[in-house]
C-alpha cells in the first residue's frame, strides 16, 4: 500500500498528512529512543505544509522558513522563529504577493531569506528582530534573475546563489556593504547554481547542476549528471575530497518509480559511489561538525517512512540512526548545525508527500 502511495502522491511533490493539535504549540521538546531525536512541536500551517530551510544562531535562535497551502495552488510563505523554548510563527502580512520563502540564514548579528512572488521573482529579506522585511539587491525583477541559496560566512559576509540575468554567479554583501555579484560561472549555457556552500577555508561554492568554487577566480569541477538527478548537498573538505548528495529518478520516473539515493565523494580526478545504509530514496543535504569534517546527513528511506533516516559519520563510515515514527511520514528537506556550546542539529520538513491528507510543518532535534 505504501508504494502505490508513493506512485501516486510523490510525482507531484504534493504536501499532505496529518495536523499537529494547536495545543502542542508549546509544549517542550518530546523525549524519543529513536537516537537520540526528538520531535519539537510547531504550530499548525494551512495545510499542505512544508519547511525548506533552517539556520540557527545559538541555542536560542533559529530561524525555519516554507510554505502553505500547496494544495489550492502556489501557495503562501510560512516562517518560524526559535527563541530557546518554543517555534513561534513570523507575521508576514505586510509581504502582499509573496509566495514562499525557500531559504534562510542568520547568526547573531543578522539573517537573511530568500523567496518568490506571484510572478516568479526572486526576493530577498533581511530579519529585523520581529519578522521579515524586504531588501533590494541589483539585477531584481530582471528577466532571468533568480536567488536559489543563501549563506553567511565566518566574517559576516553573505552569500547568495543565482543568476543574474542570463550570468550563472553569486550575490554576496559584506557587513556595512553593500550587494554585489561576482563576475558569471565560466562556459557555456551554465545553468543558475542552486544552492551555495561556504566551506571551513573560506571557500565560497557554488553547485548543483554545476559545480564551482570561488576564491576570487572560479574554478569549475566536472559532475556526472544522472538523467533526472538532483543535488541537495555539497561538503568540500579539501580540494581533492569533496562529500555530494541528492537524489535521482533515472529514466523510468517519476512516476513510474521512487528515487534512488545520489551520494558520491570526489578524490580530486573523478566521482566515486558511496555506500550508505539504504539506496531508494532521498538525501537532502549535507552538514558539516565544528572542524569542518563530514558530520551529519538528513535522509528519507523508501523501505522505512514512517522515520526519518539520518546518516552520521564515524570516522569510517556512514552509520544510519532513525528520527522518531510518526503516522505517516517524515521528509527532512533541510538540516542546520546549531553553533554553540550545547550544539545539536534541527531537521524540518513536512509530513507527508500527498495531497490527502494534507501535510504540515514538522520538526526534529538532536541535543
Amino acid at each position: 500500500m505504501r508504494r502505490r502511495h508513493f506512485m501516486s502522491g510523490l510525482a507531484g511533490m504534493a504536501a499532505s498528512a496529518a495536523l499537529v493539535p494547536a495545543s502542542a504549540a508549546h509544549a517542550a521538546p518530546r523525549p524519543s529512543a529513536a537516537d537520540g531525536w526528538q520531535e519539537v512541536a510547531v504550530p499548525p500551517a494551512e495545510p499542505a505544509a512544508r519547511f525548506y530551510a533552517v539556520a540557527a544562531a545559538g541555542p536560542a535562535l533559529a530561524w525555519a522558513v516554507g510554505a502553505q497551502e500547496l494544495q489550492v495552488g502556489a501557495g503562501r510563505p510560512v516562517a518560524h522563529t526559535w527563541n530557546g523554548t518554543a517555534w513561534t510563527p513570523a507575521g508576514l502580512g505586510h509581504l502582499e504577493g509573496l509566495v514562499h520563502l525557500h531559504a534562510v540564514a542568520g547568526n547573531t548579528e543578522q539573517a537573511w531569506a530568500l523567496g518568490v512572488d506571484v510572478d516568479d521573482t526572486a526576493l530577498l529579506f533581511g530579519w529585523d528582530g520581529t519578522t521579515w522585511q524586504r531588501e533590494t539587491f541589483p539585477g531584481q525583477g530582471e528577466a532571468g534573475t533568480t536567488l536559489t541559496g543563501i549563506e553567511l560566512a565566518a566574517d559576516g559576509t553573505a552569500w547568495a546563489s543565482g543568476r543574474n540575468g542570463d550570468k550563472p554567479g553569486l550575490l554576496h554583501h559584506t557587513a556595512g556593504g553593500t550587494w554585489q555579484w561576482t563576475p558569471a560561472i565560466p562556459g557555456e549555457a551554465v545553468p543558475a547554481p542552486a544552492h551555495v556552500h561556504v566551506a571551513s577555508s573560506g571557500d565560497i561554492w557554488a553547485y548543483g547542476d554545476v559545480i564551482a568554487r570561488w576564491d576570487g577566480d572560479w574554478t569549475v569541477i566536472p559532475r556526472r549528471l544522472g538523467l533526472r538527478a538532483t543535488v541537495s548537498g555539497l561538503l568540500p573538505v579539501a580540494d581533492d575530497d569533496i562529500w555530494l548528495t541528492g537524489y535521482d529518478y533515472g529514466a523510468g520516473g517519476p512516476p513510474g518509480k521512487p528515487p534512488g539515493i545520489d551520494f558520491e565523494r570526489w578524490n580530486g580526478e573523478e566521482w566515486t559511489d558511496v555506500a550508505a545504509p539504504f539506496s531508494v530514496g532521498m538525501l537532502s543535504g549535507i552538514v558539516a561538525d565544528d572542524q569542518g569534517r563530514p558530520e551529519l546527513i538528513p535522509g528519507w528511506d523508501f523501505w522505512d517512512q514512517p522515520r526519518a533516516h539520518y546518516l552520521r559519520w564515524d570516522g569510517t563510515d556512514w552509520v544510519g540512526e532513525r528520527g522518531p515514527e510518526t503516522e505517516d511520514t517524515f521528509l527532512p528537506f533541510a538540516l542546520t548545525r546549531v553553533p554553540g556550546a550545547q550544539g545539536g542539529h534541527w531537521a524540518v520538513g513536512t509530513t507527508s508527500f500527498y495531497r490527502q491528507p494534507p501535510a504540515q510543518l514538522r520538526i526534529e532535534h538532536h541535543a
